[in-house]
């Protein structure tokens, strides 16, 4: 009896030492992204047991390609209620691919939103309303998948790209854009940036874009988009007639706006 005693003493010893090395070791792996967090149980209901079960069993990419698939099912069927749920069930399996919260974010701040806006049968308070709500719903989205993933560039310029043409917040966007250009070091995103800060209301932000801008020109990125947004700058910007570019304004046709998208 007194040696069992014994044994089970070092045997709990033991695994008291150990249980501190493993947690370290544990929590390592998933700052470095080579080990998920565990899956919370709160999912058990949404996925249902089989489901469960095999996510507990690491198969949590499997079952993330389930509810994907699920959820495209209920796109087809103009479900956003249903789309919007399998889609949070999708990233939450796999927070760290950014398709995911990409493709969950246009689905409700485009697809969602657009079809809500653009639905007849509905009032059109509710219609406008639904509309603001499912484009906040994308930008949440991205901001919680930007959660995991602040170094992503794509989830960035999705967000960009939301605040510039569903809300139309140039400040945000721009603010967006710069991260894209943090990231990825491409300068085209840089000029992005440049752009939404000249539609901006206020000096601070003409500031801005002339800066972005001028740089981009000095590189000889003078596209005629570039030169445009640079000669309105320094008019409003009272920029000396001796520091200004020494371009003149684009023909009309080749002005921003009139054949398609700045670049």
């Amino acid at each position: 009896m007194k040696r069992q005693l014994q044994a089970l003493t070092v045997f709990l010893l033991l695994g008291a030492v150990k249980l501190p090395v493993e947690e370290a070791a544990t929590a390592h792996l998933r700052v470095a992204k080579l080990l998920s967090k565990p899956i919370a149980l709160s999912l058990r209901e949404n996925l249902g047991q089989m489901s469960f079960a095999a996510a507990l069993g690491g198969l949590r990419s499997l079952v993330a390609s389930m509810t994907y698939l699920r959820a495209y099912r209920e796109w087809e069927n103009i479900n956003w209620g249903k789309v919007d749920s399998l889609f949070q069930l999708t990233t939450r399996l796999q927070p760290t691919y950014s398709n995911y919260w990409d493709e969950a974010s246009w689905h409700m701040a485009y697809n969602a939103a657009s079809s809500y806006l653009y639905n007849e049968e509905l009032n059109h308070m509710v219609r406008g309303k639904l509309f603001e709500q499912h484009i906040q719903r994308g930008i949440d989205i991205l901001n919680e998948g930007l959660v995991y993933l602040p170094n992503d560039a794509r989830l960035w310029s999705a967000l960009a790209e939301i605040y510039e043409r569903r809300v139309h917040n140039p400040q945000k966007a721009a603010e967006c854009y710069l991260q894209v250009h943090r990231i990825s070091h491409n300068d085209r995103y840089a000029r992005f940036a440049g752009y939404q800060y000249a539609q901006a209301p206020n000096r601070d932000s003409w500031q801005k874009a002339y800066a972005l801008l001028k740089v981009a020109y000095d590189k000889k990125q003078r596209l005629p988009s570039v030169i445009e947004q640079l000669k309105n700058l320094e008019e409003k910007l009272n920029i000396p007639l001796m520091k200004r570019i020494p371009e003149a304004r684009p023909a009309m046709e080749n002005r921003p706006g009139m054949v398609g998208p700045m670049q």
